[in-house]
């Protein structure tokens, strides 16, 4: 089976609703996917650009629990593969739970799946997060 690759706003019109007929197509891609008919894959990129695209106060503002729980299920089906689809989904965890932007959430979730315990940064709140340890570069 040919994997098609997804872009960011196919997800957002399946999810957001915002054009009915483009809503109706993508619900037909991701029903395909659910069913097996078809594999879809996308780089953790797309997720972080729609995490940005659905939580942008300039767009569509949604809060962060309610980001992951419309991605989440997403990233979950067997047929939309993702690269790093454990260290997304727990990305997503923590950027709804522990109020950090989705990149650094990424980090975290890397750093805690990788086993390492230093990240370079001037974010201070890496230091909230057990076995993980700043540095300020320097």
């Amino acid at each position: 089976m040919t994997v098609a690759f997804i872009d960011t706003d196919v997800i957002i019109r399946f999810l957001t609703g915002d054009d009915l007929t483009k809503q109706a197509q993508a619900a037909a891609v991701f029903e395909r996917v659910q069913d097996g008919q078809i594999e879809i894959a996308a780089p953790d990129t797309v997720i972080a650009d729609a995490v940005y695209v659905l939580s942008s106060p300039r767009l569509y503002h949604l809060p962060r629990d309610h980001v992951r729980d419309l991605l989440a299920p997403l990233v979950r089906l067997p047929g939309f593969k993702l690269r790093n689809r454990r260290t997304v989904l727990r990305a997503l965890d923590l950027y709804a739970s522990a109020n950090i932007g989705f990149g650094d959430a990424m980090i975290v979730a890397t750093m805690e799946q990788s086993g390492s315990q230093i990240v370079y940064s001037y974010d201070v709140h890496f230091e909230r997060f057990a076995g993980i340890r700043r540095q300020e570069p320097g």
